[in-house]
């Protein structure tokens, strides 16, 4: 189907991955984008170096395919990475953890579609009004960095509070999910950890395993004290975190301890490292490819235009509002 999200971008599906730091390299974004959804590199703390050669690795494998960048506005050297994805000139560039207001119109100016993660109306207003051609409006059951409200409430809140396209983000992982993000009034969904398990992700297969092997109860959120809270799978390093947060009251040395944690669950540290991932985790039972991913959300998307369109008409909505055709 097509949505004002797929013309947006000039993809065939609706579907974008999330900006994974440590895991969206430009294998994984290079696959999803030649499926015809949009792949993302994760820029995160990375140096300029491999952000670069990602990127032209997921051209290559995507060759005349959108593909996409994430900035993590909190890396303190955000400046020299947003001149960079200026110069490369990356189709789209989603944000997080902080307001990429200054970027903007640099951005813009180069060609990129720039796309804030935002948790709250009021940030996807703001956006708006700073010329951000979309959101992804991403709810706490998401894995990594999160708000507090839930997709299910935050989805069509933001969709009555903006007039650019809205893309839902936070629990959305097969087709079911994709559906219903579309009733809430979604153009399109971002699934991150929907991709940890597909063969284009080079995570280490200890990471795979345990989103596989996940159950509904098995992720955790730590952080909350220092402002960052962050959801990941149970494992020795989360629970120990958990009970530090309760007791220690130097912030810095707690934030000195997350440092790293990430890459190390990547690299296969199952005592010492931050399993990321979503509470969709335990609906992920599946391996396959990026393709299959893709193909299979969208098609959950498409499935749920019906009733989408029956449940704008019962609110008084229109369809027409967000230019969606089936």
């Amino acid at each position: 189907m097509e949505t004002r999200v797929t013309e947006l971008f000039g993809i065939e599906h609706p579907v974008i991955q999330g900006g994974m730091a440590w895991v969206a390299d430009g294998t994984l974004a290079g696959a999803v984008s030649a499926a015809g959804g949009l792949g993302i590199v994760a820029c995160g703390a990375a140096p300029l170096s491999w952000i670069e050669d990602q990127i032209l690795i997921a051209r290559s494998l995507a060759p005349g395919a959108p593909v996409g960048a994430n900035v993590m506005m909190m890396n303190p050297d955000v400046e020299r990475v947003a001149d960079l994805l200026a110069r490369l000139r990356v189709d789209a560039i989603t944000t997080g953890a902080g307001s990429p207001s200054r970027f903007i119109e640099r951005w813009k100016e180069a060609g990129a579609k720039v796309v804030p993660v935002v948790a709250q109306t009021a940030q996807a207003a703001r956006m708006e009004r700073l010329g951000a051609d979309a959101v992804v409006a991403e709810g706490c059951e998401a894995g990594g960095h999160i708000g507090e409200t839930a997709t299910m409430a935050l989805v069509p809140q933001i969709r009555d509070a903006v007039g650019i396209p809205v893309i839902a983000a936070g629990g959305i992982a097969d087709a079911r999910t994709a559906a219903a993000a579309r009733v809430l009034g979604a153009e399109g969904v971002q699934a991150g950890t929907r991709f940890l398990t597909v063969e284009e992700c080079r995570v280490s297969e200890t990471y795979k395993e345990k989103v596989l092997r996940a159950k509904d109860s098995d992720t955790i959120v730590t952080g909350r004290v220092t402002g960052h809270p962050v959801r990941g799978l149970k494992n020795p390093w989360s629970r120990s975190m958990k009970t530090l947060e309760r007791t220690v009251d130097d912030i810095a040395a707690l934030e000195g301890m997350y440092a790293g944690s990430l890459r190390r669950a990547v690299e296969g540290d199952a005592e010492g490292g931050s399993f990321m991932a979503g509470q969709a985790a335990g609906m992920v039972k599946t391996r396959g490819s990026a393709a299959d991913a893709v193909r299979e959300l969208s098609a959950g998307f498409a499935a749920g235009d019906a009733s989408a369109r029956a449940a704008a008409a019962l609110i008084g909505d229109s369809c027409e509002g967000d230019e969606a055709r089936g």
